[in-house]
């Protein structure tokens, strides 16, 4: 297992699905980790609506520090892109989605059923597989 993967546990409680996703890999992205978790703080939560996950659109923001375009390029974008796509179907195959409250089976914007996910325990027993399995995605392939 990786030192990403054993990290997640530590890291997750204290910050969102997609500030724990950069926040491991900032390192070695030369980023500082208190620019990382600012610039993922607002994705948690499938973007505050249940939408995409946290720990996809964490690792968007990693492949496309580390593989994006910085220019207008057509091919340069279309590369990225591809990328992006790649990513989504490897974690789509081994979750089944990349929405939240499908992942998680709770529609968290809703504040009845956060509770009823927090009740439930999902937040500590499914979302950190979903972070390591975004990480692992990203060491493997990425």
């Amino acid at each position: 297992m990786s030192e990403k993967l054993i990290q997640v546990d530590e890291v997750f409680p204290a910050f969102n699905c997609s500030q724990t996703v950069i926040k491991l890999f900032a390192p070695e992205m030369g980023l500082d980790e208190s620019t990382a978790l600012k610039i993922a703080s607002g994705f948690g939560g499938g973007m505050a609506c249940a939408e995409t996950c946290g720990a996809i659109t964490g690792s968007y923001m990693v492949i496309g520090y580390k593989h994006g375009n910085d220019n207008s390029d057509p091919n340069a974008k279309a590369h990225t892109k591809s990328l992006i796509k790649k990513f989504n179907e490897k974690f789509a195959a081994e979750q089944g989605s990349l929405i939240c409250k499908k992942l998680i089976g709770y529609d968290i914007s809703k504040p009845e059923e956060a509770e009823a996910a927090k009740e439930a325990e999902v937040f500590t027993k499914k979302c950190p597989e979903f972070i390591k399995t975004a990480c692992k995605i990203l060491d493997e392939d990425f």
